[in-house]
């Protein structure tokens, strides 16, 4: 039964008794009825907000946007502190990224993987002629419910998933006759997951990032000698331990983190996945979006999508209690159809959003290669296996990422009814451009939160080459079908595939700079490579060389790189991954492993939130094309009413 929602309810069972059959209209009349027309929208329809509060605030942001230029506006209204950073704690998935069931969104309990009903708001629209009087009806089949109105209330009801519902309004005016206006309102409810790796979750991009303090905290290196200490900025509301001699329990440093909407997986709101389900809800009033984020940082086809992984860190919790490891994606969604179809059997999943295989060629060992310029550094990370040569990448590349994908389709073709078109595979982009797809240089700048990073110009060109002319085509190949692909059926194997946004991060890679940057980048972290005090005593009051204090950084703010870089991961994000394996895990939180870590897990040489937004750009055509949901909207109905009999008005 429908649900209808008034500010003065009456009841008007019989409204409709003794109406006759609607009379041919003549020329005049209908001219003016055919100016009038029903509107409908729904309401809140990116079902992951639990608040219509947070919808609308993108909503009103994305008027005659692009969800780059939107993401601009927003990161300009926040200044700077980001719009997710409230949001984050009104969800209808947990922290920990358990679905809540039921999920109550704005006051009433809905299932949120298979809602039963949706609330939508209906307008009459059009020459409504002042002071008119509308009789509403609204039928899902189960007999029709029926209200009396001022024409100017909107009419907030709840309709049948599932269901058509028509809706009719008889439009009264005086002695002028009275007009009906018809049409019929059917919600879409798209199920969308998002798979894949770091790219794929929003790594780099905390909802509520780190809040910097401007006092340094002490990091021992390496070399374990009396100059083998240096000071970054610390944690805003840390009261422990700031110098090396002073330990402090991991659970204490760990309340004064970076949040994220889940953390063993580094999940955002900013990544593109997510941005993209939004903006389908935004941009189309008659549908409704649910979308299910598995996406983790780390995650390789092998180790995240098909298999377990480690998981990235963890909130304090009272048992102290982490979890160390995260559910194949694969069987997370898989589990997931299966509940939702026991509920509802014609359930689907509509759309899977797909990024996956840099992980599987090594590329984090790459970017280490890259970056890690001392010796002794670069000998440990060597013989722990951190660290991948161009040539370690390039034989997994030809051996292991095409047999990897073969089994990635097998799992995934069953979950979408056998049609790899609706994955929409989205490609990466070559984070090292800069000026219209020039490499950077590299050098320390954007890297001296570590004294032993350097993005080293060799290095870095080499991968950025391999980057460009072997793994993006190759990736490309895999996901379409081409280039030798393994496919069985490369029609129904072939992935929607996208990667138009390439092209325009070729002016904003890592190194990307311009005037109207940040004040605080451009004041703060120095080209040269020279952005915090190398004396110990005076860096531990005062870590940074410009004069200024860390607290004044805004993850959030328009910048010319769209690659977050070293310094930028650290001071967003500041990640202590305990998702390490035992041998690899820190003796205390000053520890020189600390140090390195710290200052790249949070999401160095990943997106920013304006990066994420131009994927999504990139992938919105797509997903809409994919969906179907350009089609004709549904049609309007007209008629003139004859008068009521008498006695038949109550």
């Amino acid at each position: 039964m429908i649900s209808v929602t008034l500010r003065t309810l009456a009841a008007c069972a019989l409204l409709f008794a003794g109406i006759l059959t609607a009379l041919p209209l003549p020329r005049a009349a209908a001219q003016d009825a055919g100016a009038m027309q029903i509107n409908w929208e729904v309401r809140n329809r990116f079902r992951l907000f639990r608040e219509e509060r947070d919808f609308l605030l993108h909503v009103e942001n994305a008027r005659n946007r692009s969800i780059l230029a939107a993401e601009q506006s927003l990161e300009l209204q926040s200044e700077g502190r980001g719009w997710a950073r409230n949001m984050v704690n009104r969800l209808c998935i947990d922290l920990q990224g358990r679905v809540n069931q039921p999920c109550t969104r704005d006051n009433v309990k809905e299932n949120y993987i298979t809602p039963i009903d949706h609330p939508v708001t209906v307008r009459l629209t059009g020459a409504v002629p002042v002071g008119a009087t509308c009789a509403w009806s609204f039928d899902d089949g189960d007999g029709p419910q029926a209200s009396t109105f001022d024409c100017a209330e909107p009419i907030n009801l709840r309709v049948r998933y599932g269901k058509q519902t028509v809706a009719s309004v008889d439009v009264s005016s005086g002695s002028d006759p009275t007009q009906r206006v018809q049409t019929e309102i059917q919600v879409r409810d798209i199920f969308i997951a998002g798979l894949g790796d770091s790219i794929a979750s929003g790594e780099g991009n905390p909802d509520r990032p780190l809040a910097l303090s401007d006092e340094g905290f002490c990091f021992r290196s390496y070399l374990g000698t009396a100059g083998g200490q240096y000071y970054r900025p610390s944690r805003a509301g840390f009261k422990g331990g700031r110098a090396c001699e002073a330990p402090d329990t991991l659970a204490n440093w760990q309340h004064y983190g970076a949040l994220w909407f889940n953390s063993p997986c580094h999940r955002s709101l900013y990544s593109y996945q997510a941005r993209t389900a939004l903006a389908l809800a935004v941009r189309y009033s008659h549908i409704a979006v649910t979308y299910l984020p598995l996406a983790c940082t780390g995650a390789s086809i092998s180790d995240g999508l098909l298999g377990s992984q480690r998981a990235r860190e963890c909130l304090p919790s009272k048992s102290g209690a982490c979890q160390t490891s995260v559910n194949a994606q694969v069987a997370e969604l898989r589990e997931a159809l299966t509940e939702a179809k026991k509920r509802q059997p014609d359930r689907t999943l509509d759309l899977v959003l797909l990024s996956v295989g840099a992980n599987d060629i090594y590329f984090s060992g790459l970017v280490a290669d890259v970056i890690v310029d001392t010796a002794t550094e670069r000998a440990l990370f060597r013989r722990s296996g951190v660290m991948a040569s161009v040539d370690d990448s390039r034989d997994a590349l030809a051996r292991e990422l095409p047999r990897n994908f073969v089994k990635l389709r097998e799992a995934l073709k069953p979950l979408v009814g056998g049609d790899l078109s609706h994955v929409v595979y989205v490609s990466y982009a070559n984070p090292a451009l800069a000026d219209g797809g020039v490499p950077c240089r590299g050098g320390r700048g954007g890297f001296d939160i570590h004294p032993a990073f350097n993005a080293d110009p060799q290095r870095l060109a080499r991968v950025s080459t391999f980057v460009d002319t072997e793994f993006l085509p190759q990736l490309k190949g895999l996901a379409t079908c081409t280039r030798g692909a393994l496919c069985r059926d490369p029609e129904a194997d072939r992935m929607t595939f996208v990667d138009s946004h390439q092209a325009t991060f070729a002016d904003h890679g890592f190194c990307a700079h311009a005037g109207n940057d940040p004040e605080f980048d451009r004041t703060c972290f120095a080209e040269n490579g020279q952005s915090f005090n190398p004396d110990i005593v005076a860096a531990a009051s005062q870590p940074m060389l410009c004069g200024r204090g860390a607290s004044e950084y805004r993850a959030y703010l328009p910048r010319a790189r769209w690659i977050r870089d070293a310094n930028d991961s650290y001071f967003a994000a500041m990640t202590y991954p305990q998702g390490l394996p035992a041998a690899s895990q820190p003796t205390d939180i000053h520890d020189a492993t600390w140090g390195v870590l710290s200052a790249v897990y949070g999401g160095a040489v990943h997106p920013t939130a304006e990066g994420h937004a131009a994927m999504a750009d990139a992938t919105l055509p797509a997903a809409s094309a994919v969906l179907g949901l350009d089609g004709v909207p549904p049609g309007v109905t007209r008629g003139l009413l004859a008068p009521l009999l008498p006695g038949a008005q109550q």
